[in-house]
């Protein structure tokens, strides 16, 4: 399994997750906020559908505007 991080503005957070997403092979994504507190963590299975992801987004959008800047880390398989 490997990680990647993103450093990113909470503006560009949901169009950055929708690109992770749709990169695909993801395992689990970690939200945290500049002190590097956890503040989402979405863990992933195979076949996650769009129509199951869309409260999850919804949540994002929310969060992202709430904090400045934040790292998304990404676990793939």
């Amino acid at each position: 399994m490997s990680t990647e991080e993103f450093k990113i503005d909470g503006e560009e957070l949901l169009a950055k997750l929708k690109e992770i997403l749709h990169e695909g092979n993801i395992r689990r994504i970690t939200i945290k906020n500049e002190a590097g507190d956890t503040v989402m963590e979405i863990p992933l299975t195979i076949g996650v559908a769009g129509a199951v992801l869309a409260p999850t987004l919804a949540a994002v959008g929310a969060i992202a505007a709430l904090i400045s800047k934040c790292s998304i880390i990404v676990e793939k398989k």
